[in-house]
């Protein structure tokens, strides 16, 4: 067993009608498999209403209307502890490709960064597109995935100021983290980009396209193929 892993998990009430499953103490690639593997195997069970994986941990919230609260954690129990752990499953990480226009028309942090980080800005796309980040939790807005790591040579810090509106698709980078914007909100992270892909369908049944375990890339495309594949240029 791997000594990053609490497994079993720990399983805690932190409610009426919730349940917090922790899997480590800190954040690693070990504990991002295994909660992906969990939150599989829990999102078709009676009774749960919700599930909140995070970086460390799973929220499980259930329906108490109509079930014990005792009798459904010790089947979330049972299901969690029965969970194999292998170099199969565990290694089967599901990869998602973003395909991203870098450039300040749409990435008005980048060149900031770039100046910051004492980088070229093809150094820094370059850098930034060529790591493979993991998904270790989903919050913020509907579909916003935490990725990690970002390379340290580009780490920056949140902007002191947060936009009062970031547009759709915008991805950017936070300390170790970068992300991808779902829909138009605030945020103070900083911009490198943007990308044409839409990351939450409404329609579908697991909502977002980027889940928790998954394996991300960032793909760099030309202008002209971001405009071709429906991307939008106003936004700021």
């Amino acid at each position: 067993m791997n000594e990053a892993l609490i497994y079993p998990p720990q399983i805690e009430l932190v409610s009426d009608h919730a349940c917090l499953l922790t899997f480590a103490e800190s954040i690693n690639d070990a504990a991002a498999d295994v909660i992906a593997l969990v939150t599989k195997a829990l999102r078709n069970c009676e009774g749960i209403i919700d599930l909140v994986p995070s970086y460390t941990t799973l929220l499980v919230v259930f329906d108490t209307d109509h079930y014990d609260r005792f009798k459904i954690t010790n089947k979330i129990k049972t299901l969690a502890n029965k969970i194999e752990l292998n170099s199969t499953n565990t290694s089967a990480r599901r990869e998602v490709v973003i395909p991203v226009y870098y450039a300040p028309e749409v990435g008005p942090d980048l060149e900031e960064v770039a100046s910051q980080c004492n980088l070229t800005i093809d150094e820094v796309i370059k850098l930034h597109s060529e790591t493979a980040y993991r998904a270790y939790a989903i919050g913020f807005a509907p579909g916003f995935a935490f990725l990690g790591n970002t390379p340290e040579a580009i780490r920056m810090p949140r902007k002191t100021t947060p936009r009062l509106k970031v547009p759709l698709g915008s991805v950017a980078i936070a300390e170790q983290q970068t992300a991808v914007y779902p829909s138009v909100t605030p945020g103070g992270w900083q911009i490198l980009g943007r990308t044409p892909v839409q990351l939450v369908d409404w329609q579908s049944d697991s909502l977002a396209l980027i889940e928790v375990g998954d394996t991300v890339r960032f793909e760099p495309i030309t202008r002209e193929e971001f405009l071709a594949q429906g991307g939008q240029l106003d936004g700021f």
